[in-house]
């Protein structure tokens, strides 16, 4: 546990990355699950393989627009559920270099991120409803589940765990230095052994020794797996991902240690690109529940869908740059902070590193700030971070009352009642001691 503990080192100072999800589910244009959704057949799907050119596809604009909104890593879909790959494997016909695309993704992706100093990961669907030896018939999610013409039909599940593993082999060993290994997802009795996953995680550490692996060979979004156990599995991973839920007290183990998690989120309600929803979550929402989850412990990667010529919608590159100026100024609360011990505010949050405590103020106070659970005599000096300039600690009038309670005194910097930053005000405040957990 130690080991993955410090191998995650720079996951759990870095906090926030984004997702990306592509593949040919842009060109229906109603998420990445339509196949199933819709029980479409090879034949009908085939069309979308047969015609996908993404012209705009420009990853480094990509690569531009995360390190812009503040993100230090990424994490794409070398494959998803419906088994198209975006990257040459030698293992199958169905790839992007085989249709109009004619080229890597994988490896254009990789390309531009590593050049913009973002880490990089990738994700890997252990799922597959193109592979003949997958399970159709009765099993819960493939498209033809429900189609009796395969009942009964031989599927050598041997010979997809070899094509899954050689794929995984060919990601590891063909691409350079991978961050991440994203592997989603089990479920049922596709769990754990079923996918060989003590051979496939010593395999992995063979060839990426430092690689994170998510603890999805065991689990899906809803679940964790064994890595909260006092003595996990050698497939549980090294970090927890709940998914479009941020954990109500971060993640711990059984032994009250804590467990390096990561909540996945999307922009809308859908992963893939998805034309008719338009339901994209506020910049100001998007900040909040990244420092709740830093708050909290965790990181928040948040995901964007390509559309199927290959660019990020103009709604998720605008929300994307709004955070992006919050974290020019307030990231040193974001980078390398965690949870601090003390009580939650009831204007906002806390993040700590070391230190110092960063006082995120979303909702102004009447009067002076009360800062819970820090004694005024602990606290060697506080400053508005966007500016460093300093902030007096109250001793106003109506305090006096309130012994042993520490104020800030945030009357200067209000205007209308309001703190300069609608979306987050933050204080930073050094101490003379340190309030966050040891890692």
């Amino acid at each position: 546990m130690y080991e993955n503990f410090k191998r995650s080192e720079w996951f759990r100072n870095d906090r926030f990355g984004m997702f990306i999800h592509w593949g040919l589910y842009a060109i229906p244009a109603r998420g990445e699950w339509v196949r199933s959704r819709e029980q479409i057949p090879d034949a009908a799907y085939q069309p979308f393989f047969d015609t996908f050119d993404p012209t705009g596809f420009d990853p480094a604009s990509w690569a531009r627009a995360a390190k812009a909104a503040g993100m230090k890593y990424a994490v794409m879909t070398a494959k998803h559920h419906d088994g198209f790959c975006l990257f040459d494997s030698a293992l199958t016909d169905y790839k992007s270099t085989n249709t109009p695309a004619g080229r890597d993704l994988v490896r254009a992706y990789l390309d531009a991120f590593r050049v913009e100093g973002l880490k990089v990961g990738l994700y890997y669907s252990l799922l597959d409803w193109h592979h003949p030896d997958y399970p159709h018939f009765g099993d819960r999610h493939h498209p033809m589940r429900a189609d009796v013409s395969f009942q009964g039909a031989e599927h050598r599940f041997d010979r997809y765990l070899a094509y899954l593993h050689g794929q995984v082999r060919e990601l590891c060993s063909d691409y350079g230095k991978i961050d991440i290994l994203w592997f989603d997802f089990s479920y049922d009795d596709m769990a754990g052994e079923r996918w060989q996953a003590d051979k496939l995680v010593r395999m992995v550490r063979e060839l990426q020794r430092d690689v994170l692996i998510d603890n999805r060979l065991e689990t899906s979004g809803e679940g964790f797996g064994s890595i909260l156990e006092s003595e996990p599995l050698p497939w549980s991973g090294d970090f927890a991902s709940p998914e479009q839920i941020i954990p109500p007290e971060g993640l711990v183990n059984r032994r009250g240690e804590p467990v390096p998690w990561e909540a996945c989120v999307t922009m809308n309600k859908n992963w893939g690109y998805c034309a008719g929803d338009q339901n994209f979550k506020p910049a100001s929402m998007i900040v909040h529940k990244l420092v709740e989850c830093v708050s909290k412990g965790g990181n928040l990667l948040l995901n964007v869908g390509p559309d199927a010529r290959g660019r990020i919608p103009d709604e998720s590159l605008r929300i994307l740059a709004e955070v992006g100026k919050w974290m020019q100024y307030n990231g040193e609360s974001v980078y390398g902070c965690g949870r601090a011990t003390l009580p939650k505010p009831e204007w906002g949050r806390y993040t700590c590193c070391g230190n110092r405590v960063y006082a995120h103020v979303t909702e102004p106070p009447i009067g002076p700030l009360h800062l819970p659970g820090i004694s005024r005599e602990a606290i060697r000096s506080v400053r508005w971070l966007r500016d460093k300039s300093e902030v007096w600690l109250s001793g106003d009038w109506m305090t006096h009352g309130y012994r042993g309670q520490t104020f800030l005194d945030v009357d200067a910097f209000t205007h209308d009642c309001m703190l300069p930053d609608p979306v987050d005000t933050v204080f930073e405040l050094e101490l003379l001691t340190g309030l966050c957990p040891e890692d």
